[in-house]
């Protein structure tokens, strides 16, 4: 398998994190979104996805784009260990989850939203951080709530195990930090985050540690 992306996107350090978790080989295909590079736009790429954006994943004759649609066909066709429970209920309790971040805080906070924020717009960077804190508190505030009735440990988002929505929690919270949100009133994800970080298939997938990131 190869996986299209770059360091610090949200969308493929989830996946990154699910390719770790099931123990999956993958090779690293480094798609540099930042001006002059911006990778995503070349030919090239927008052959692989139209849309020009990351992840994307080749796996054989098949590519596939969107992260949860990816990490949906990894637990499909390597089941084990699960990233959904059993039961319909449960299963549509962890999606909600995954859903709540990856459909309404991640877009709202996307790069190229920030980037048509700031252009043509012309909003100020104070604004922006603004508009970013706003949406993560709307967000972090409801997953705060729902973490309280539905973690069993207080270790994991939903239930005692690692579940798709611990896998889209870890990097939205990276993601916080990176925009120096304050994430003090939500010591429930925070306290998952700490735990779930710790976890070698999370480590391993954590920007910092790619191969794309800049030197500390």
């Amino acid at each position: 398998m190869k996986l299209y992306g770059y360091f610090r996107s949200s969308a493929t350090y989830r996946v990154r994190i699910a390719l770790n978790l099931k123990g999956l080989p993958w090779e690293a295909v480094l798609i540099d979104l930042r001006p002059p590079a911006s990778a995503q736009q070349t030919p090239e790429f927008r052959a692989l996805n139209p849309q020009g954006l990351i992840p994307v994943l080749t796996d054989g004759a098949h590519t596939l784009t969107q992260s949860l649609a990816i990490i949906e066909y990894l637990e499909e066709t390597h089941p084990s260990p699960p990233l959904l429970p059993r039961s319909p209920h449960e299963r549509a309790e962890v999606r909600a989850l995954a859903l709540a971040i990856a459909c309404d805080i991640h877009p709202l906070n996307n790069t190229r939203v920030l980037s048509y924020l700031r252009s043509p717009l012309g909003h100020d960077e104070p604004a922006i951080e603004a508009w970013y804190a706003h949406w993560i508190a709307v967000g972090f505030g409801a997953l705060e709530q729902r973490a309280r009735q539905l973690s069993g440990d207080g270790r994991h988002l939903y239930g005692t195990s690692v579940t798709l929505a611990d896998v889209c929690l870890v990097p939205q919270m990276y993601n916080a930090h990176r925009f120096r949100c304050d994430v003090a009133p939500y010591p429930t994800l925070r306290g998952i985050c700490a735990h779930l970080e710790t976890l070698p298939a999370f480590a391993r997938a954590a920007p910092q540690v790619q191969p794309d990131a800049p030197a500390a």
